[in-house]
This record gives C-alpha cells, sequence and structure tokens, in this order.
C-alpha cells in the first residue's frame, strides 16, 4: 500500500543527512553523508537518490523540502555559504526536482529547525521565538506570530554574521568578528588557541590530537578549567549577542539547536546569567532559555520535511 512521505533533507557544513517522514513527524529512515565527500551538489543528490531508491521508497515520496546554509525560500537556491565546499549560486531545488520528478521546497537550516521546533519540539505552543543552531557555522530561525520570518529576499536570520567583536577574528563570509566565529563548534575550536589563561598550560585539551567542541565541553563538565573557561567564554558571548537581538522580535524564547546545545541545561543556564545581565530591563526574566527536544529526532529533517505538507495545505 502506498504511504505518503516527505524527504526531508538538511545540508551541513560537515554532514548532510536526510530522512523519509510522514505528516504526523514519523521517521521512517534516515542517514548521515559527510558533505565533502561530495565535490558537486549533483553528485550528493544522486547519492541520496540512489539510497531511497534501494530501499524502495522512491514511489511513496510526494515532495522534498531541503533545509540548507544561506538556503534562499524564495528561489530554491543555495547561494555563496561560506561553510560548503560548493561556490557560488546553487540551485539545489531545481536539482532534487529533476533527479526525483516532484515538487522540492528549500529554506534556511536554520529556518528548517525552527520549523520543526515548531511542529514538533521545545517550541510547540510559542507564537513567537528564535531557534539558534549552533553547528558549524551559527544560525537562525524567526517566528513572529506563528510566522517564519524570511524577509523581502528570502535570507532573513544569518544571526551568526551579526559582527559581536570589532576587528575580531576572522569568518569565513570574509568579513571580522562575527557572532560563528566564537560561539560555533568552530568557534569554540578556535578558542583552545586564541585564549589566554594560566591554566592552558595544564590542559588536557592539550594531549587531544584533533580538538573538537565536544571535547571542550566534556572536559570541562570534569573539571578541566581552561576548558571551562572557554565555555564560560562561549556562553557569555552567546548571551550577550541574545540580549541585543532581544530588541528586535522581542521572542518569548530562545531554542538552541546543534552540538553545542547537546552539552545540555548546564550551558543554557550560563547563556542566560549573560543573557540577563546585557538585556534592556523592559526584557528583562521575561525571555526563556530552552534547549531542543529534537536532538535525537533531527529538528532539521522533521523541520524540511514539514515543508512538504505546509505546501499541500
Amino acid at each position: 500500500m502506498r504511504k505518503n512521505l516527505a524527504l526531508g533533507v538538511d545540508i551541513g557544513g560537515t554532514n548532510s543527512v536526510f530522512g523519509l517522514v510522514d505528516v504526523q513527524g514519523n521517521l521512517y529512515f534516515e542517514e548521515s553523508l559527510s558533505t565533502n565527500d561530495y565535490s558537486t551538489p549533483e553528485d550528493l543528490v544522486e547519492k541520496i537518490y540512489q539510497r531511497v531508491k534501494e530501499i524502495g521508497q522512491l514511489n511513496n515520496i510526494i515532495g522534498i523540502g531541503i533545509g540548507a546554509p544561506n538556503g534562499n525560500f524564495f528561489s530554491g537556491t543555495i547561494e555563496f555559504a561560506p561553510n560548503l565546499n560548493w561556490n557560488g549560486i546553487i540551485p539545489l531545488a531545481r536539482l532534487f526536482e529533476f533527479r526525483f520528478k516532484c515538487d522540492a521546497v528549500l529554506t534556511n537550516d536554520a529556518n528548517a529547525a525552527a520549523i520543526g521546533e515548531m511542529i514538533y519540539g521545545a517550541a510547540k505552543g510559542l507564537n513567537d521565538f528564535v531557534s539558534i543552531t549552533l553547528g558549524t557555522g551559527v544560525g537562525s530561525g524567526i517566528v513572529v506570530g506563528g510566522n517564519l520570518v524570511y524577509g523581502h529576499d528570502g535570507f532573513a536570520g544569518e544571526f551568526g554574521h551579526i559582527r559581536v567583536i570589532n576587528d575580531g577574528r576572522k569568518c569565513g563570509c570574509g568579513r571580522k568578528g562575527c557572532l560563528e566565529t566564537y560561539t560555533s563548534a568552530t568557534g569554540v575550536v578556535r578558542s583552545i588557541n586564541e585564549l589566554d589563561s594560566e591554566n592552558k598550560t595544564i590542559s588536557k585539551i592539550n594531549y587531544i590530537d584533533v580538538p573538537h567542541a565536544n571535547d571542550v565541553f566534556r572536559l570541562a563538565q570534569e573539571g578541566d578549567l581552561f576548558c571551562q573557561e572557554i565555555v564560560d567564554f562561549t556562553a557569555q558571548v552567546l548571551g550577550s549577542a541574545l540580549a541585543d537581538f532581544a530588541c528586535f522580535t522581542s521572542p518569548k524564547a530562545y531554542i538552541l539547536f546543534g552540538g553545542i546545545a547537546q552539552s545540555g541545561q548546564p550551558f543554557a543556564e550560563k547563556v542566560k546569567k549573560h543573557m540577563e545581565e546585557s538585556l534592556l530591563n523592559i526584557y528583562k526574566d521575561k525571555i526563556e532559555i530552552r534547549i531542543s527536544k529534537l536532538h535525537d529526532k533531527n529538528a532539521a529533517v522533521l523541520g524540511a520535511s514539514s515543508l512538504v505538507w505546509n505546501q499541500q495545505d
């Protein structure tokens, strides 16, 4: 019997995840691929097509939803994404439509995550919130009055490229001091080399050949003083930026999603503390910091797939 399924695709700077989802949000299949293994977007589309074909689900797909860095909802293109190896403007929705012979809709990956949180996760019941993705880069999905904010050109929500430190770290976008150079997973790793501390020389992080942000948070929990300083610094920069962002939309909550957010409530509490210290008085004690409830279900895949059901309405 035919089962109507949406193919949800989350394109990330490190990994790309795709899954088959029904209208209730049940995930029937999920797989992760290394984005950098595919030199062209056509190669990645072909790989996903072949995997869906192998499991016998091609005929059940009624549409494709895609979340991607610098994804433009209006044009269906990825445009000059600094954390991807593919350059220029990429007509990704059209590539999927051509190969799968069905409609595809694309949006920014953080927007897809926000939709997933709103329908299935930590933002259920909220009409005004901002989803913050803390991965290879930093993104945001802004929901106001229950509607996702795209802006006039489809690019609203590039929170990771708000500049937080004047003439600071060089960013992949070509500018300096962007938020994601400090609070993304790659930004946390950069802090290992760039932060000064008397505890630096005795830190266990020095004995890891290729340290990852997860290592920093793990060692911090184990009592490593230098790693604790990095976590505090990351929370301070993020909390301060969230305090400023509150002036634009006055959200009920910020939803933290991604690898760094998976470190849990202690990190959220640190971010909350620093945010409250920097908030304008009229916003104090009004904004929650929540951790995504969909880390084990992939909010971006669910959100991307829900774009298909929205198109069906």
